[in-house]
């Protein structure tokens, strides 16, 4: 199914003044011919007064072809079952007054701007991409062609290592081949919506949460340094690619996809923090041992250089000793003073 653009049909003024004009000389005839039919009853009052209540009664049939699309809308024709055109610049239309609008996805409502609902006078953004409401037709059959944004529920997923984690992703997405988003599948916008959630498992399986030795993500059977904290911008990267070869068969276009949560599952979150502040510590305790051992060479180093003292290899082990414990201790260290002699 191809997208077929129907040009050439803005009379939508034209023919509204037309039936408004008809329907003026309609009843101009009717008042007339029944005038006439109190003095005397001929054939052509008889056919102005049946021709004018045909028109009256039938005349607003014609009001049924009349179409207004504002900016950035498009609407699907079909007459008697067969796809006829798509109706996509802004503009005033006159079409077939039988031709009917097709928009299957026109009651779906998702997390996502463009699909909101009215509650006491207040629009209010409809939360849950799985709650999706079908009562109530809050529209016509209009496709909307702006840049949305589909909000999906958070998930919780299983990275490359088994750890649960919950993830959650914002698709920014468009209608770019009307035919193909109304009648190559039964839904457009629960179809984005269950292949969102389907390209975001399938990706996030590849990568750990964080940095993990021997795990390869990209594929080329080297280990790399891929991790979904570390990595946002080439996960959502992938991610977009992943979502746009599941769609493009509904005539949708992912613009981007972006991660807008990101954490271990509440059940070992505890754990993993305990872990990230054990590695934290560990790198810093290697920091200030480096920096400490730099310290206390660079001492003895200016010891010798100004023969301030001459220190035997104990007495050198002594106050290597001493100084690392200063250094490298958590508390302030209480000095001791030796008012004797070294030995």
């Amino acid at each position: 199914m191809y997208e077929k653009i129907l040009n050439g049909k803005k009379n939508g003024m034209s023919v509204l003044l037309l039936v408004v004009v008809m329907y003026a000389v309609a009843i101009a005839a009717m008042i007339f011919s029944g005038i006439s039919l109190e003095q005397g009853a001929n054939a052509l009052n008889i056919t102005g007064l049946v021709a004018g209540i045909v028109v009256t009664s039938l005349g607003w049939i014609l009001l049924l072809g009349l179409k207004v699309l504002k900016p950035q809308e498009a609407l699907v024709l079909t007459l008697f079952g067969k796809y006829i055109g798509t109706l996509k610049e802004n503009g005033f239309y006159y079409v077939n007054p039988f031709c009917v609008g097709v928009n299957p996805a026109s009651r779906t409502k998702l997390s996502q701007s463009g699909d909101v609902s009215e509650t006491g006078g207040l629009t209010a953004l409809v939360n849950g991409a799985q709650n999706m409401s079908l009562t109530g037709d809050y529209g016509s059959k209009k496709l909307s062609l702006k840049i949305m944004t589909l909000n999906n529920s958070r998930q919780k997923i299983n990275d490359c290592l088994g750890n649960p984690i919950e993830i959650g992703i914002a698709v920014t997405w468009k209608i770019v081949d009307t035919a193909k988003a109304v009648f190559n599948v039964d839904n457009y916008k629960e179809f984005l919506s269950l292949q969102c959630d389907s390209a975001l498992r399938h990706v996030v399986r590849i990568y750990p949460y964080d940095v993990a030795p021997n795990v390869d993500t990209t594929g080329d059977g080297v280990a790399d340094e891929g991790s979904l904290r570390g990595s946002s911008e080439i996960v959502a990267v992938r991610i977009r690619d992943e979502i746009q070869k599941r769609v493009t068969e509904a005539g949708i276009e992912i613009v981007e996809a972006r991660i807008t949560y990101l954490a271990y599952a509440p059940e070992i979150a505890a754990v993993m923090l305990q872990r990230q502040q054990a590695s934290a510590i560990i790198d810093a305790r290697k920091m200030i041992v480096d920096g400490a051992v730099g310290m206390v060479e660079m001492a003895l180093e200016r010891l010798n250089e100004k023969d301030v003292v001459q220190l035997d290899e104990e007495r050198k082990a002594a106050m290597v000793s001493n100084l690392l414990v200063v250094l490298c201790g958590n508390h302030d260290a209480q000095p001791v003073v030796n008012s004797g002699s070294l030995y």
